[in-house]
């Protein structure tokens, strides 16, 4: 069978590595633009992932497939904040996660991804992805990016930047939503 050709409507290349690790049988690229991506203004994850997707299927070739991601963390404590707007919600979200949550016993998060890919033809598939787990007092590790060093997933006492990207392209909440999306 040949291998499913993809573009990934991001600028993230830490995102595309965990896809193309996650999505065995595609041959995944970052979607090349001129100018910057469409705002991340859905009320949803599944919205902006959505968007990113539409925005990429008008730019990427007609025989690929485009992906389009979006992911946060959602903090108990916090209402389910940052949510949505993880990415942007502060200059250092890590620092910023750590001092609203200093003393706060309910330590309880989730990181959560959707992933959507839209076809040559139009049609959509959709995965879904949660890991859940805690949120660290402090930073530990030196692997992954962004909320890595602070998120410590159920069943493990380390965080996911001291479990490292392996453990990471295998277990985290994007390669949930890709294998969903690949069952598919």
């Amino acid at each position: 069978m040949a291998p499913v050709r993809a573009r990934l409507a991001s600028a993230n290349a830490h995102k595309l590595v965990e896809l193309r690790a996650a999505l065995p049988g595609w041959e995944i690229e970052l979607l090349e633009v001129d100018g910057a991506y469409p705002p991340e203004d859905g009320d949803t994850y599944l919205a902006n992932a959505r968007a990113k997707a539409a925005f990429g299927r008008e730019h990427a070739a007609g025989d690929e497939w485009v992906l389009g991601e979006d992911s946060g963390i959602e903090v108990a404590a916090l209402g389910g904040r940052p949510g949505i707007a993880s990415a942007r919600w502060a200059d250092d979200g890590v620092a910023q996660l750590l001092a609203e949550l200093d003393g706060a016993a309910d330590r309880r998060a989730r990181y959560v991804c959707e992933l959507v890919a839209l076809g040559p033809d139009g049609q959509e598939r959709r995965g879904t992805g949660v890991l859940a787990g805690t949120i660290a007092t402090e930073r530990r590790g030196s692997e992954g990016f962004g909320y890595d060093p602070i998120f410590i997933p159920a069943g493990e006492t380390r965080t996911v930047a001291e479990l490292g990207n392996a453990w990471k392209r295998a277990h985290s909440h994007r390669a949930r939503a890709a294998a969903a999306l690949a069952a598919l």
